[in-house]
């Protein structure tokens, strides 16, 4: 069992059919107050968090009588609409009187699979968390499309776990972890405690969502658990429905845990280092010792450019001699870095003439 406290950045999933009463379509008001007592617990250890909460489309459903039934896309999308705002609302209020403030972020899988978006996203969630702010994470669903879509929050909370570099990965679900069968049909189906390494007779294993209101079966948890446990971040399954579930997991509760396969940061730059880069960045000798030194790259160190990559592209980084001493994403494009190299951080608005950020490359965005 791995302790909550014990780590520094937590994502933490919930969904639909623990969030919204199956019943009434209405939001389990005392747990959520319970929730919010166990981030204001986690945030007093100084552990970061953050939300990615379904329950906007079964908040919405209920609002507009719409029933249980399978949604056409649009009214999904209706439905979204409507339920989004008081799911907002919702957790603002919860967690306001522990002094927490929060954030609204919705995001589609374009936005993690088009770089410049991606780096954006990291970029403001960075920010916000920074500012110790909880962020309420979800699907765009509004205007999420079939093609475009994650289509459950297992995938998104993955996803949303790698950009922040998270530790933990908790996803609050129906069920209080990943068992060798369905135990409602097999009463001799027996729950794993750890899972070291999904084989291809864990993934035999795995079901499919049996929720009215939620989509993600455990098929969707395994993909979650391979994408989160390959970038560093151990990931528990446990049934989210008593009040105050992170206390619960920490304190002992029955779930599954899929152990990292290393830290988040090794695995991000194993990732940086692996891409090719699109151009080269050469510094000066005071930008090479200050990267050293671990700190990011800023314009003013920075003696030429070549190539024609774009923001978020990879590029070389290279000394004066021509040496490379590794790759980073770059937040501009080639053009851009090439008025501004040289030059100090409080003038890049003055040369593109828009405002952008301080660093050329973050030292979070390198691998050296």
């Amino acid at each position: 069992m791995a302790s909550l406290t014990a780590a520094g950045r937590i994502v933490v999933k919930i969904g639909s059919a623990i969030l919204v009463d199956r019943e009434t379509g209405a939001l389990r008001a005392g747990w959520l107050t319970s929730l919010a007592e166990d981030i204001a617990w986690l945030k007093a250890r100084q552990v970061d968090v953050v939300l990615v909460s379904s329950g906007s489309i079964a908040l919405g459903r209920g609002v507009l009588g719409l029933g249980a039934q399978d949604l056409p896309l649009e009214q999904s999308q209706a439905a979204a609409a409507v339920g989004q705002i008081r799911l907002a609302r919702a957790y603002e209020e919860v967690l306001a009187p522990h002094g927490i403030t929060t954030a609204q972020v919705l995001v589609t899988l374009e936005d993690s699979t088009d770089r410049r978006r991606y780096l954006n996203s990291r970029a403001t969630l960075e920010q916000l968390l920074s500012l110790g702010v909880v962020a309420i994470v979800n699907e765009n669903d509004t205007i999420a499309t079939d093609e475009i879509r994650f289509g459950d929050n297992d995938r998104l909370a993955a996803q949303i776990a790698v950009t922040v570099g998270a530790d933990q990965l908790i996803l609050l679900s129906d069920v209080d972890g990943f068992y060798s069968a369905n135990p409602a049909d097999d009463p001799t189906a027996t729950r794993f405690d750890t899972i070291d390494r999904i084989t291809g007779e864990i993934e035999q294993m795995a079901g499919d969502a049996g929720s009215g209101l939620s989509k993600g079966g455990m098929k969707t948890k395994l993909m979650a658990a391979k994408t989160a446990t390959a970038a560093g971040c151990d990931m528990a399954i446990t049934e989210g429905s008593p009040l105050n579930p992170l206390r619960r997991l920490h304190d002992g509760a029955a779930a599954t845990w899929f152990t990292a396969q290393t830290d988040p940061q090794a695995a991000r730059k194993r990732w940086i280092a692996a891409m090719k880069p699109r151009g080269t960045i050469t510094l000066d000798a005071g930008a090479v010792t200050a990267l050293r030194s671990g700190k990011s790259l800023l314009p003013a160190g920075v003696a030429a450019v070549s190539g024609g990559f774009q923001r978020g592209d990879a590029v070389a980084i290279a000394d004066g001699a021509g040496h490379v001493l590794g790759h980073g994403l770059c937040r501009y494009t080639a053009e851009e870095a090439q008025i501004i190299k040289g030059r100090k951080s409080q003038e890049i608005e003055g040369l593109l003439g828009y405002p952008g950020r301080a660093a050329l490359i973050h030292r979070d965005d390198m691998a050296l």
